[in-house]
């Protein structure tokens, strides 16, 4: 378990240098003479023709509607391995990631609500400033190599798995449109041959992924929005005899390398591209902006540590050995760094109007994930020198 975990750390931890090379890249681009083409590129008509199935959207709707599903897919697949083998099936081990998690989705979202009071358009991206970007995190935390104790990790991992969680129960009751109850029908019919396939013990994946496309075609056509159908997907497949060789971590592990080094930053490309052109200092009022900003950098610190504090306080939970406050407050301003699912929430909350608010999401959401960065790196690189002159 502990090298399954160590090669999930190295594959997150690299796969946030990726991510920021295309985020980077599509800021570049985007204010550049090549801006043109990476328009094009994200507005480029794609046609997928399957017998009676003839949809065509652009290509920004297949990786947001349809890569991102993969990532949720995966999302899922890691969610029911580690409450069967891992840090969700350890109690003692949960309450204060889970506590901290939570103060740290409520705090940013009430700043959020109280910077946009009685705008009703702007309250939709409440959720904005909720999400922790684990790829990211984890990237400035492997800065610090072997001086990052394994519990304050495990510690962020955790809290990441029930930001995930939290992130799939927003999704799936505040971002979901009118439904079509003929293709709901044809989602509850892929579910059940998926449970049936499930009870039947059936090892071969090509079954379950042909039925989980099925299941996404549906979601998309019932209103419900299609990354649902990768979550549901993944608590379909068998976690039967041991975990290395289950039907579950057999397809983790395929999709792990292609999520975390093609997908996240495909999406990263996609989205982060802010084009800089007619921009004023005017932006930085918007309360968008300004909620998003303030909830990522204050709200996640104040909430995650504040709620950690108070289940240790109250003795739910202990602090982990070897670990300080100081530590856990670095981490609790690396969870500031929103990105991808940040992202990802703005493009849900304002999915019609994305020509009037998409350019203040995504400036509040780059601007208060590298401030975030760049302090928790600070807080997190005073916290070990002070430990060292302690052991010394």
């Amino acid at each position: 378990m502990i090298n399954l975990i160590k090669k999930f750390l190295q594959l997150e931890s690299t796969g946030g240098m990726v991510l920021l090379s295309m985020t980077i890249l599509a800021l570049i681009l985007n204010n550049s003479a090549g801006a043109w083409i990476y328009q094009e590129l994200l507005y480029l008509p794609l046609v997928v023709n399957l017998g009676s199935f003839h949809y065509s959207q652009p290509m920004l709707f297949w990786i947001n509607d349809g890569l991102m599903s993969i990532f949720f897919l995966l999302v899922g697949l890691e969610l029911k391995r580690e409450y069967h083998y891992g840090e969700l099936a350890e109690p003692s081990k949960v309450i204060l990631p889970a506590m901290a998690a939570i103060g740290g989705m409520l705090i940013p979202a009430i700043l959020y609500v109280c910077f946009n009071l009685g705008d009703y358009e702007a309250l939709k991206g409440w959720a904005i400033p909720v999400a922790t970007d684990i790829a990211f995190a984890l990237g400035v935390l492997s800065l610090f190599g072997k001086r990052v104790p394994l519990s304050l990790k495990m510690f962020l991992l955790t809290l990441a798995i029930f930001d995930d969680i939290v992130a799939i129960i927003i999704i799936a009751l505040f971002y979901t449109q009118s439904l079509s109850y003929i293709f709901l029908i044809g989602a509850c019919f892929s579910l059940i041959l998926l449970w049936t396939l499930n009870l039947l013990k059936i090892k071969p994946l090509f079954p379950y992924l042909f039925l989980g496309f099925l299941l996404w075609i549906c979601m998309l056509r019932t209103g419900i929005h299609p990354t649902i159908a990768g979550v549901l997907l993944a608590l379909m497949i068998p976690l039967d005899g041991s975990e290395s060789a289950s039907p579950l971590s057999k397809l983790e592990n395929i999709l792990h390398p292609w999520v975390v080094y093609f997908v996240i930053p495909l999406f990263a490309f996609a989205n982060a591209g802010v084009s800089f052109s007619g921009l004023s200092l005017n932006i930085f009022t918007n309360t968008i902006t300004v909620g998003i900003i303030v909830g990522l950098i204050l709200g996640k610190q104040l909430g995650v540590l504040l709620f950690a504090w108070m289940a240790v306080k109250i003795k739910w939970a202990t602090l982990p050995e070897n670990i300080s406050w100081f530590e856990i407050y670095g981490v609790a301003v690396l969870c500031g760094i929103g990105f991808t699912m940040s992202l990802f929430f703005g493009i849900l909350a304002f999915e019609n109007e994305q020509s009037l608010y998409l350019t203040p999401v995504r400036l509040g959401v780059l601007c208060g994930s590298l401030i975030s960065g760049l302090c928790g790196a600070i807080v997190l690189g005073i916290a070990f020198s002070r430990k060292k002159q302690k052991a010394m």
